[in-house]
């Protein structure tokens, strides 16, 4: 209660000021009275209680320390549309949360703002609605204020602009911690007559803004500040200026979202003669469609439309009765919370939803050309042609007939001290160069770019569709994983290469080995007994008999080669098998490398691009939609 001054103590007659303070009935109330008369009669005016007969000490007093809670109340049952609310704010907050280090601050301000500003609002007095009156220089909006609040409180006047700051009447106590948050001074807050209509208005308060056309830059931050922060809006507009410019391009289109708290109310009917109500009625309700605000007509949910007369009082009680509706159902707060969070998802949707990606993955197809990338980075075919070659080697080796064995023998010997014997060598060994020898510089760059497109392709194909910060916090994460990919791969290379390609790795020899060695072992000795049996026959130490040493002696010959040959077409098989198993060793290897570096970090960026969608949905996921007339 504001503190009386002693000027109102010395007024020796009931009447009342200009309507800003109201006077406390102390009548009575003398040296001889006790100490709580005076604080009697404020709280008989403040309670909405009767006052004695012909007073008129209840129509109007100071609200600046309304209620003892300071502005909040206990908090009633939670309605679905309160969970649902309650919900979507959660996501939005974990949705910044998961977004921050991906996203810049500016773009995700908005997002912050709706949460503190919810978080402020859910808790303060969920019991009062604040109801905003906006609108153009003259459209007579302190008048429809007076004249709901039934006293005179907001100046009116020819004088343009009229009201300079916020003023604010409040049909109840406990909206101290409401007002205070919208910055209305005490000195501005008020309270309205006490009639029977009144009632009817408890919880609500009513805020008069000044101009939002006013030349004076203040008075229209007065308005942007408080209409970002009321739970309702009354947009007042007249015959002259209801399809201005300003109002529908900087007000009412950005906030078409806000239909449902929204009421647009034309003033000065009685200025318009016959027919022509309803076809500016008609004019602005068009006006409004194009500005993309959804009409509560015919019980839709949406804004109100009516017209009235502030000046006589035609329609005002129609208002009155909506704006009673409108407070008894207590949702306004919730509905405006849920509309900003809609605006916020709507202006969010570019950076958290792809259209024609709805599961963001890495394809089985990328994945298989990255492998095959870094296959052939580290050479896996060849290795496993060079794995393939030495299993055939050495398989000839064990099967081989021991007079070509002493042949390659002797030429291992020989071949090397000549360069024609190094390139035989070469070709025999089938090895690229000595163990531990570099590859040369041509052939490293080479390397290195196929790593590098390989890198960027799976990027692009994991980032395909995605909204552009997430395609390029992608993209980033595969390039930090790849840094170190080319010398891990050249390490696996190194390990794993020259074990099949270097000529001291002997692979392991045919199960048949012992069997072929056995029939070369026999075909030999057909052909020393047979050459043996013929030199006695020579030296006629045996009986001439020619034709039975020299069928053993090519017996011998002949079946050498051909035990050799066939040990070489079985062979085939088995050392295919043993290249092929050591080029998918090297490949599992280089695929391994290339998953824990690079395909484990995008997916693991997809999957928080997954969960920030997630979260989006239930953000953007629209609750229940209740009318400003709450059918």
């Amino acid at each position: 209660m504001t503190a009386l001054t002693d000027r109102d103590r010395d007024r020796t007659e009931d009447r009342w000021d200009d309507g800003f303070i109201a006077r406390s009935r102390r009548a009575g109330a003398g040296p001889g009275a006790g100490p709580g008369a005076g604080a009697e009669a404020d709280t008989r005016g403040g309670d909405g209680g009767d006052a004695d007969e012909g007073s008129d000490d209840a129509l109007v007093r100071a609200v600046s320390g309304a209620g003892n809670d300071g502005g909040k109340a206990p908090s009633p049952p939670i309605s679905p549309e309160g969970q649902a609310l309650r919900t979507r704010l959660e996501a939005l907050r974990q949705l910044v949360g998961l977004s921050r280090t991906r996203l810049d601050g500016k773009t995700l301000a908005e997002a912050g703002r709706v949460l503190d500003e919810a978080a402020a609002r859910r808790g303060l007095s969920a019991q009062h609605t604040v109801v905003a009156i906006a609108g153009a220089t003259g459209s007579g909006k302190s008048t429809l204020f007076n004249s709901l609040a039934g006293v005179q409180i907001s100046e009116t006047g020819l004088r343009r602009p009229t009201t300079a700051a916020p003023i604010a009447c409040s049909w109840s106590d406990g909206a101290a911690g409401l007002l205070d948050r919208l910055e209305i001074p005490g000195r501005l807050r008020r309270r309205p007559r006490e009639t029977s209509e009144a009632g009817a208005l408890r919880g609500l308060v009513l805020v008069d803004l000044p101009d939002l056309d006013s030349a004076v830059g203040a008075h229209r931050e007065h308005v942007d500040r408080v209409l970002a922060l009321v739970d309702a809006v009354v947009w007042v507009v007249d015959p002259e200026k209801y399809a201005d410019a300003v109002l529908h391009e900087r007000y009412l289109r950005p906030l078409a979202g806000h239909a449902e708290v929204t009421f647009v109310v034309l003033n000065q009917m009685d200025r318009l003669p016959g027919e022509s109500a309803d076809l500016v009625l008609d004019d602005l309700r068009r006006l409004l469609d194009e500005d993309g605000i959804a009409l509560g007509e015919h019980g839709e949910p949406g804004a109100t439309v009516l017209g009235l007369s502030a000046l006589t009082g035609e329609g005002v009680g129609e208002l009155r009765d909506l704006l009673a509706q409108f407070t008894q159902e207590k949702g306004a707060a919730t509905r405006r919370i849920c509309a900003d969070v809609d605006r916020a998802a709507g202006r969010l949707r570019p950076l958290y939803v792809a259209d024609g990606h709805p599961s963001p993955e890495i394809g089985e197809a990328a994945r298989a050309e990255f492998e095959d990338r870094l296959a052939e980075a580290v050479g896996a075919y060849a290795a496993g042609l060079a794995a393939e070659r030495a299993w055939r080697r050495n398989a000839g080796k064990a099967c081989g007939t021991p007079w070509l064995r002493l042949w390659r023998w002797y030429e291992s010997r020989r071949a090397p001290r000549t360069l024609a014997g190094l390139a035989a060598l070469a070709v025999i060994g089938g090895s690229r160069g000595p163990a531990g020898a570099e590859a040369p510089a041509e052939e490293e760059v080479t390397a290195r770019q196929r790593v590098e497109q390989a890198v960027r392709t799976v990027a692009d194909a994991a980032a395909d569709g995605l909204p552009d910060a997430w395609a390029q916090a992608v993209r980033e994460a595969a390039v930090r994983g790849a840094d170190q990919l080319p010398q891990a791969l050249d390490e696996i290379a190194v390990t794993l290469g020259s074990a099949v390609t270097a000529p001291s790795a002997k692979p392991p020899r045919p199960t048949w080995w012992p069997a072929a060695v056995l029939a070369q072992a026999a075909m030999t000795l057909l052909q020393i007994y047979g050459g043996l049996w013929l030199v006695g026959q020579i030296v006629g130490v045996l009986e001439p008999r020619l034709m039975p040493p020299v069928l053993l002696m090519v017996a011998g010959i002949v079946g050498g080669p051909l035990v050799e040959w066939a040990c070489s077409i079985a062979a085939r098989g088995p050392a295919r098998r043993y290249g092929q198993d050591a080029e998918r060793r090297l490949r599992q290897a280089a695929a391994g490398c290339g998953r824990a570096r690079v395909l484990e970090p995008v997916a693991a960026e997809l999957l928080r691009y997954r969960e920030v969608r997630e979260q989006y949905a239930t953000v953007a996921a629209g609750g229940t939609k209740l009318s400003t007339t709450g059918e």
